[in-house]
């Protein structure tokens, strides 16, 4: 009798314009970061333009939570709501520790990886937006959900290997000029930025998790 109740209520389709608004916010704030690794006077404004980003998609994770907490009936398991959101602003929340590790270092100039990196995150917002409203239909989206996050899989390996490849060139010329602390705060970035891609690798595979259990 309970199942049968359930599912005569209506669903909160709001959840969805939620995980849209935030993936947006997601692309912007990736969009930001990659145009601080572009230095300039632009950098500043970039930065302000992350965090600002990031307040407003932590607002929308708890709104989504709040969600979760009054609604009888959720478009798939609950669990797996608050795992995507919580990934979602995973995502987000490390662009602000990367944006804000940039400043704190005082970092003018950027080793040609770490642009290569800003690149890869900005392809995995893109992709991050246009997959997350297919969790709307699942069936039917099924195998262009799981294909998007292949995609977002395989940069984050090209990613992998730009990191890996950037930081031994950093180190062989910090070595040769004796710039120990130049190594230092450039290796940090590199390493944020490398977080961020593994955020959003984390993302496809909850995104994969869910297709799994409703298809």
């Amino acid at each position: 009798m309970l199942s049968l109740f359930r599912r005569l209520l209506p669903r909160e389709e709001r959840f969805f314009d939620l995980f849209d608004r935030h993936a947006r916010l997601i692309t912007a704030a990736a969009e930001s970061l990659s145009g601080m690794l572009q230095g300039g006077e632009a950098a500043q404004r970039h930065y302000r333009d992350v965090l600002e980003r990031e307040d407003e998609a932590d607002a929308i994770t708890r709104e989504v939570v709040q969600a979760v907490r009054r609604t009888f009936v959720t478009p798939f398991d609950r669990g797996d709501i608050q795992a995507l959101i919580s990934h979602m602003d995973d995502a987000v929340d490390q662009m602000k520790k990367t944006a804000k590790a940039i400043a704190l270092f005082e970092t003018r100039e950027f080793e040609e990886g770490m642009g290569r990196m800003g690149d890869a995150i900005v392809r995995c917002a893109h992709l991050t937006q246009e997959v997350v409203p297919m969790l709307g239909r699942i069936g039917p989206n099924a195998a262009r959900i799981n294909a998007l996050c292949e995609q977002i899989r395989q940069i984050e390996g090209e990613a992998d290997d730009v990191h890996d490849s950037g930081v031994t060139a950093l180190f062989r010329r910090c070595r040769a000029q004796g710039d120990a602390m130049g190594y230092i705060a450039a290796n940090e970035v590199f390493d944020q930025l490398e977080r961020v891609v593994d955020r959003f690798d984390d993302l496809a595979n909850a995104i994969e998790g869910i297709v799994i259990e409703h298809v």
